[in-house]
């Protein structure tokens, strides 16, 4: 597909705020929190009227690359299309360099939130704001659904010694952008309370740059064993918690 008129079909779908995928040969460039970069090869990316952009190549089902609530753009650049997605705060931004394009496609598409979920993190939430003792004993539940300027906290406790806990659930394995997440709660929950809070994630799983991180940001993590119940599609179930940090007694009391 010619440039140019490859480059007119994303601009009219981005303006629009449509569903657009562009595939074709690119290379991408992440700076950030980190820095990446993908040399050029055939991948897929896909555009969202949110705002959101993600890279996808034929094997896995999470994209290589993924950016949202960004600010998007394309310009051509020699022979080459380039689509750049920006943010603020933080400061971010993905180019995504196409040097050849061999197909687009725009949909147009409401930006609906009509997804009901049975057994979903909320279902977990309840369980647990029922007995938090089953992570640490003594914890008791201070708030649900807390929310923030950036998110929302899952569930805000208190420990045996008057510590505030920030518990962030997730029911896949958790990754580097959940424990940043926990972190950023714990220090909001810390700067606005004035006092000692920790912070304790709970998944399946967890990969291993975020086990990396959570050990060097002082975060805890604990193994959650979830499904739903083979006899009611609307309930869920926790079967068993496994603990991977020591508990209060290795972070001290102090408030």
């Amino acid at each position: 597909m010619d440039s140019g008129r490859a480059t007119g079909l994303i601009r009219d779908g981005l303006s629009k705020r449509h569903l657009v995928t562009v595939f074709g040969e690119c290379s991408v460039d992440y700076l950030g929190r980190a820095t990446s970069n993908l040399p050029f090869g055939k991948r897929l990316a896909m555009i969202k009227g949110d705002g959101s952009v993600s890279i996808h190549q034929n094997r896995l089902v999470r994209p290589t690359n993924y950016m949202v609530n960004t600010r998007l753009s394309i310009e051509e650049s020699g022979e080459n299309a380039v689509l750049v997605a920006k943010k603020l705060n933080p400061r971010e931004q993905l180019t995504i360099t196409f040097r050849k394009i061999m197909d687009v496609k725009s949909y147009p598409m409401e930006i609906t939130n009509d997804l009901r979920l049975s057994g979903s993190e909320r279902d977990l939430n309840d369980l647990l704001m029922d007995d938090l003792s089953m992570i640490e004993p003594g914890l008791k539940p201070v708030n649900q659904q807390e929310h923030f300027s950036k998110g929302i906290a899952d569930i805000i406790a208190e420990d045996s010694a008057g510590n505030f806990v920030v518990i962030e659930l997730k029911r896949r394995q958790a990754d580097y952008a959940s424990v940043t997440q926990l972190h950023r709660y714990m220090r909001q929950v810390e700067k606005l309370k004035n006092r000692k809070t920790r912070g304790i994630l709970l998944a399946p799983d967890i990969r291993s740059n975020a086990k990396k991180l959570l050990h060097e940001l002082g975060l805890e993590f604990a193994r959650l064993d979830f499904e739903l119940k083979p006899s009611s599609l609307q309930k869920a179930e926790i079967k068993g918690l496994e603990r991977k940090q020591t508990t209060l007694g290795h972070f001290g009391t102090g408030k």
